[in-house]
């Protein structure tokens, strides 16, 4: 058993691939008087996380050093900047874990998340916030509305990636919107869309469980698909949704599965758009010509851009979104590692971890 204390910067450590541990680090101190510092409450376990513990990296960023994990977080200030003057201590914040240069192009054009300079928690080598302390420039911190929790905060996350996936499928009033995946972020994409005003939310995964949720959080109709071809299950699809032969005016991948993939292609209307939220293998295999012959829009979606998390505030505390109904249960600190083997076998769907001073 490790014990914290109320001042305790208790880190959540992975050393390298496979081996996770507790390690009490320094308290981190203000550099920037733009920053703040954060005493971190709650930080959710994301798909990422348990990527880089089971494989030591993803794609070209590999785990060379110990790193300390997590990324999905809301806390509260306890100390500010000599020039912070939009939050103060006391203040509970969501964390936008990602910080650009603000110079490039990219970040000039409004598209800061594509920022090749992009510095963002628990991606080598940048430590993440399973930990007691962490400093944030103080315009990526997000105030939270009295009425919503520190734990709805730590959702927020998540939920950006939604709304930005949601923003590139240019999801109108009325239309229909198929969500291949039901994890975490297809959930919440399925309640953006509706948040956005889509007539029909069709949510398709292989666990039957998870769509059950689906369709008691936000889907209009479930889907599972057999063991056929994408071609296959795309026709009983929308046949048994209802939209005929003419398809979904959008489709989100949210699984990076290849069969999804294959599937949402042939399921997407003629000039209508397909984004691709989920990652999975590198290179794969989809019905390149059912793209060009339908004239489809395909586009990727990384993380979130600007007004993203903003959003997602609003969203919770509006009450257009409940966050809360995704957190199947709170953990101790110290409980940190088997929170992970149990998001690692697929139980639940957001598992958040207490801050080590969260009591």
């Amino acid at each position: 058993m490790v014990e914290s204390k109320g001042e305790s910067n208790l880190s959540f450590v992975l050393a390298k691939r496979l081996d996770v541990k507790f390690e009490e680090r320094p308290k981190p101190t203000i550099d920037s008087p733009y920053d703040v510092l954060v005493a971190i409450n709650y930080t959710g376990i994301c798909g990422s996380d348990v990527h880089y513990w089971q494989h030591g990296g993803i794609g070209s960023f590999i785990v060379q050093e110990p790193m300390v994990l997590g990324h999905e977080s809301a806390g509260t200030i306890v100390a500010v900047g000599s020039k912070v003057s939009r939050v103060q201590p006391g203040d509970r914040v969501a964390l936008e874990p990602g910080y650009p240069c603000r110079r490039c192009p990219a970040c000039l054009s409004g598209h800061y998340n594509l920022c090749p300079e992009m510095r963002f928690a628990a991606t080598p080598p940048i430590d993440g916030t399973l930990t007691g302390f962490y400093t944030a420039p103080e315009d990526f911190c997000y105030k939270l509305p009295a009425h919503v929790s520190l734990q709805e905060g730590a959702l927020i996350e998540p939920l950006a990636v939604a709304v930005h996936i949601v923003k590139q499928a240019e999801i109108k009033p009325g239309q229909t919107v198929v969500v291949m995946g039901a994890g975490p972020v297809g959930l919440l994409c399925c309640a953006v869309a509706r948040a956005y005003g889509a007539s029909v939310v069709v949510s398709s995964d292989i666990q039957e469980a998870r769509v059950q949720f689906a369709t008691s959080f936000a889907a209009t109709h479930g889907f599972i698909p057999a063991r056929a071809s994408g071609e296959e299950n795309a026709a009983r699809l929308l046949k048994e949704v209802g939209l005929g032969e003419e398809g979904a005016d959008a489709v989100i991948d949210a699984s990076g599965a290849e069969p999804s993939i294959q599937t949402s292609l042939h399921v997407v209307r003629r000039g209508g758009v397909y984004v691709q939220g989920g990652m999975g293998k590198a290179d794969i295999t989809f019905p390149i010509m059912a793209l060009c012959i339908k004239e489809v829009t395909a586009k990727g979606s990384f993380r979130y851009g600007s007004g993203d998390y903003k959003l997602a505030v609003d969203l919770v505390s509006s009450g257009k979104v409940d966050v809360k109904k995704l957190i199947t249960g709170t953990v101790r600190f110290e409980e940190a590692a088997q929170a992970f083997e149990a998001v690692k076998a697929g139980k639940g769907i957001k598992v958040l971890i207490a801050g080590p001073n969260e009591k």
